[in-house]
């Protein structure tokens, strides 16, 4: 089984990740950490290093407790919401846990819900985390 954890450093995401290490071991999966950057090629190199760093600290919860984990940075120029989901069917990926952040209801009208995109038109189970 591969389960992916979207991760963006925030709180939210940082429980998502705690679920995450406790079903990968019920389920003895293998997890895909996958972090988003919007923005493609012209990220300045500092931002993609800053965030790779993160996405490696992260990943240190699973080595420790043995779990087989990746890390991606996603640098595609898509918003984040596409981004996970195309990861998602591009890896078979066969659930997807991601945090979900109180956001106005004016925000999510002018720029949308990471979260909610993905639970619409993920390929697999989505575990949403608030």
């Amino acid at each position: 089984m591969k389960i992916m954890v979207a991760f963006d450093g925030t709180n939210v995401s940082n429980d998502a990740l705690k679920i995450g290490k406790t079903y990968a071991i019920a389920m003895n999966a293998s997890v895909c950490l996958v972090m988003s950057m919007v923005g493609g090629p012209e990220v300045p190199r500092q931002e993609f290093v800053k965030h790779e760093h993160i996405l490696n600290f992260a990943k240190t919860q699973f080595v420790e407790a043995k779990i087989p984990c990746e890390t991606h940075l996603s640098v595609r120029g898509l918003e984040a919401g596409e981004d996970l989901v195309k990861f998602a069917m591009e890896n078979e990926i066969d659930l997807i846990i991601i945090g979900v952040r109180r956001i106005s209801k004016v925000s999510k009208l002018v720029s949308g819900s990471t979260a909610q995109y993905v639970v619409l038109k993920a390929p697999c189970p989505v575990l949403s985390v608030k």
